[in-house]
């Protein structure tokens, strides 16, 4: 980690040096002398910090390089918060009069003794670096020729790659525990899920990948009527638990949770969830359960009413896994390691990307294998480790042996793993590493859903090296992808499209990374009772936060982020402004996303170098003119609040690259989104590569939106038909966008997007039209990039050539008509839609049969017909959508229900559905789905 902050403070001093040579005056000899230092000690710095936990002396010098490093970097964000102040660009911007107020020469004077005190500092530290490499020499561990390669492969690739590597040696025991599962045992059963041999690497073995292949086989699926998969964490709390499978119930049959749910106690909820469950065949999964008493305090929950319900358990611990069945007409399944032939195939499919290892690399890569013992996350991330190596260079594999270090009489396979999770860490670039610890700030399982707001964080935080002629967020990702690659990040959930949905971290990883964190003063986690704020800490996280520390904030000077997660109590304006004002004046990244703010503190826009404010969720109504005082912010997102205008000072912030204002609807009111007025001049906001959701209420609006040509994700609303063409114009300029939801003024307006010239998307892979449209515009036909197309309330007439025109778009993978199509029948032809996973007929008010000819839609997974209440019967052909999952049929005519709910068993209707693993119908009642499976 001191590489990393080393790397950093390198690049900043460079820009110092570079740009504000005139700033510096006097100090520019110690500064240029401190950049030297640093510079000389980066080489030996990856080689030390991978061997400091041997060494304690070695461990010493790294500590003191940190923290060096860590108070200049204070130092100069203090120079430039007090002397940079200004409107232009640049590390510290123009100085302009302030450079000579008699104000600041008290502060300059002090800023200069502490820069010749840290010169001192490193000049001393430099010495003992001399003596070390004497010692150790500078050869770097390897990863100097590690390759990009494989980092820019498609994450849903990966994904898949990943997964298929983890079901080596998975067929048998899947089969096994489905026929312990779906045995004719009319009792509550509980299967337990545990490795062999030491009880702690549990883990290791991919039980929950077992698991989760079990749960989610449609054999299994059909036989239950309720499903619920639970997480715990080492130290759960009941009642939050209880409430996570309440509304996992809940949802399943599309209902809102009762809102008296929220105020019971244990024994309430205990309770409630025994009376829904008592007459329903039932599968709970509880995934990593720590100890026996967490299966005891939950076992009293779930009925045994003889309707061959079903608990699965898995546990890093066997003692628990054995005395958990005792009683509960129970299995134990032990995982074993692999065999060495399974072990083989996925170190190669993990390594080389096939079966074969070259000749040169075999005997290497055997011994490299054996260090393993047969664990699937042993194999899998050191085989991510090994496909960035050069495989002509053979030193660098035998460095990787030799890391792993001797053998050990009695060393346990968790510390095995523990050791191969640090050499996977340890052989990270230095930018790399300050992103994956950044991750220690999250709570244990929790899912990271909004994957934009995680780079920009990262860009906001400086961990983005800059590229010449590369953007940061393009950078950012393929940072996240390699993290990804080197199977270090989850990747959780993908869309339709392959784009990552959900990321997160292995519980395991993320122990070591919040150790790792806490030992560098990098991140820390305040909980709910957190007594004291901690000290000399750059990014603080708090979860469940509470209004109550026992100090002030005067420790908090260092911080660089602050993020919250949860509440206990509200997190009100007065308290974040008695935050900010006696603690961190450094802060670059705010996160209070659902805080209960009726306001912005003032303190917050004196945050010189705030650059990512995330605001969703909060109460606040008004983005006051003092917003123009964050010349440095790069993110700002105010989704989800009221806010409907911005102030023309909004137009200062010429670093801004991401905004989001606004809200979505929902079914009832025809997916309505509301926007935001945005000032005149808003082309002048150059950097914006997000921008949404903007109100086009003049067409000087639309023009402006032309001039903002490194905008990669636009929605625009409130448009009017006299502005199409104009927004056309716009949109020509435009060649980067990836996304763009265009929403006209009112249902009735017609979008008018036919254009003499149409514009050249590229890259565009998302598209929403909101509103009247007379055909499909030609342009759309010719995306050849496009993979989700939403067309709402356009209308379209009954010719099927009208929707028939999209089935030769290459790559579209999901497809929805809500109130789009006008006609009686719809037809889905031989050969189109050859890439369709799901498909959306939505409100579709005189449609009366929908026909899929044979080879249409032939990858199709998910199917939704909701509220087309003329339709007479199910879609013909429906037996052709072979890969066909889920089938839903949503608020359609009660006569339609009637007759699918009462088909002859013999007919080819129901054989037809009964081949589908989930099919349901339902209704739109209280803002909710409910629904039912048939």
């Amino acid at each position: 980690m001191a590489e990393s902050v080393v790397g950093f403070l390198i690049k900043q001093l460079s820009t110092l040096l570079s740009q504000e040579s005139t700033l510096l005056g006097g100090l520019r000899p110690d500064v240029q002398s401190i950049k030297d230092e640093l510079g000389s000690m980066k080489a030996f710095l990856r080689q030390a910090e991978a061997k400091k936990d041997n060494d304690s002396q070695l461990q010493e010098w790294v500590k003191q390089v940190r923290e060096v490093a860590y108070d200049t970097e204070d130092v100069l964000d203090d120079f430039a918060f007090r002397f940079a102040r200004g409107d232009a660009n640049g590390f510290c911007g123009r100085v302009g009069k302030i450079y000579n107020s008699i104000k600041n020469l008290k502060a300059r004077h002090r800023i200069s003794l502490e820069i010749k005190d840290i010169k001192a500092r490193v000049v001393e530290i430099s010495a003992r670096h001399q003596r070390y490499q004497s010692i150790y020499g500078t050869q770097e561990i390897g990863h100097s020729t590690s390759h990009l390669a494989n980092a820019n492969c498609d994450i849903h690739d990966q994904a898949l790659l990943i997964d298929e590597a983890k079901l080596v040696g998975i067929d048998l025991p899947k089969k096994e525990l489905i026929s312990k599962i779906l045995d004719d045992h009319s009792h509550l059963k509980l299967v337990s899920v545990v490795a062999t041999a030491t009880a702690t690497t549990t883990l290791n073995h991919g039980k929950t990948t077992l698991v989760k292949k079990v749960y989610d086989d449609a054999a299994v699926k059909k036989q239950f009527q309720s499903h619920a998969w639970i997480t715990l964490s080492q130290h759960f709390q009941f009642n939050v638990i209880i409430k996570d499978l309440i509304q996992q119930l809940y949802e399943e049959i599309r209902q809102p949770v009762p809102p008296q749910v929220e105020s019971m106690n244990g024994i309430r909820l205990s309770e409630f969830v025994r009376d829904f469950l008592k007459e329903r065949r039932y599968i709970l999964v509880l995934d990593d359960v720590w100890s026996l008493n967490a299966w005891e305090t939950i076992k009293y929950v779930l009925p045994d009413c003889n309707t061959a319900s079903r608990v699965v358990l898995t546990t890093r611990i066997a003692d628990v896994a054995s005395a958990s069945c005792l009683e509960s007409y129970g299995f134990v399944h032990e995982m074993k390691p692999l065999s060495y032939e399974d072990s083989w195939t996925l170190f190669c499919n993990r390594t080389f990307q096939s079966n074969d290892c070259p000749s040169n690399l075999e005997e290497i890569s055997r011994k490299i294998l054996k260090k393993c013992e047969g664990l699937p996350l042993g194999i899998v991330v050191i085989g991510g480790v090994l496909a960035l190596k050069d495989k002509d260079k053979i030193d660098e594999w035998e460095m990787i042996l030799r890391g792993f270090g001797g053998e050990v009489d009695g060393s346990s396979k968790f510390e095995r793993i523990r050791r191969i999770l640090l050499l996977s860490y340890n052989d990270l670039p230095h930018h790399l590493k300050s992103c994956l610890l950044y991750l220690s700030i999250y709570p244990e399982d929790y899912p990271i859903r909004n994957v934009d707001n995680l780079l920009h964080k990262w860009i906001a935080l400086g961990f983005i090296e800059e590229e010449e002629g590369v953007i940061a967020s393009d950078i950012a990702t393929r940072y996240l992808k390699e993290l990804i690659n080197r199977n270090l990040i989850q990747v959780k959930d993908t869309w339709d499209d392959g784009e990552l949905k959900e990321c997160g971290l292995h519980d395991f990883l993320r122990e070591i990374i919040v150790s790792k964190s806490k030992e560098q003063c990098f991140t820390a986690i305040a909980t709910g009772y957190c007594t004291r704020w901690p000290d000399k800490v750059r990014h603080l996280a708090i979860h469940d936060f509470t209004d109550n520390p026992s100090q002030g904030f005067n420790s908090l000077k260092c911080l660089r982020s602050v993020e919250t997660f949860g509440y206990e109590d509200p997190l009100t304006t007065s308290f974040l402004s008695k935050f900010l004002s006696g603690g961190p004046k450094f802060l670059k990244v705010l996160n209070l996303v659902g805080a209960e703010l009726d306001n912005i503190p003032k303190e917050v826009f004196k945050l010189f170098h705030l650059k990512f404010l995330d605001l969703s969720y909060t109460r606040v109504k008004i983005i006051p003119k003092s917003i123009g005082q964050l010349q440095n912010l790069e993110s700002l997102n105010l989704g989800g609040t009221t806010i409907t205008e911005l102030p023309v000072e909004v137009l200062k912030l010429r670093k801004l690259c991401s905004l989001i204002i606004g809200g979505e609807g929902d079914y009832s009111n025809n997916f309505t989104i509301r926007g935001f007025k945005s000032p005149d001049g808003i082309g002048k906001l150059t950097s914006l590569e997000s921008l949404g959701s903007i109100e086009a209420d003049s067409d000087k609006i639309v023009r402006e939106i032309g001039k903002l040509i490194r905008l990669r994700d636009l929605s625009i609303t409130m448009l009017r038909r006299e502005d199409g063409k104009e927004l056309l114009c716009s949109l020509l300029r435009l060649t980067n966008l990836r996304q763009l939801c265009i929403y006209s003024i009112n249902e009735e307006e017609t979008l008018d997007l036919q254009h003499s010239v149409p514009p050249r998307f590229g890259f565009l892979a998302r598209l929403l039209l909101h509103g009247r449209l007379e055909r499909v515009p030609k342009w759309v036909i010719s995306l050849q990039s496009l993979s989700r197309l939403v067309l709402m309330n356009s209308e379209l007439s009954g010719d099927e050539n009208a929707i028939d025109c999209l089935g030769h778009l290459p790559n579209l993978v999901s497809l929805t008509f809500h109130r789009a199509y006008e006609g009686e029948t719809l037809c889905f032809k031989t050969g189109r839609f050859q890439k369709l996973q799901r498909l959306d007929l939505g409100q579709l008010k005189r449609l009366r049969w929908v026909r899929m000819e044979e080879e249409s839609m032939s990858s199709l997974q998910e199917f939704v017909i909701a509220g087309c209440k003329l339709m007479e019967g199910l879609p013909l052909g429906l037996r052709n959508l072979t890969e066909l999952q889920i089938f839903l049929l949503l608020d359609m005519s009660d006569e339609l229900i009637h007759k699918v709910q009462n088909l002859d068993k013999h007919s080819e209707n129901y054989q037809t559905i009964s081949r589908i693993p989930r099919v349901c119908t339902g209704h739109w009642m209280n803002s909710e789905w409910k629904t039912e499976f048939l």
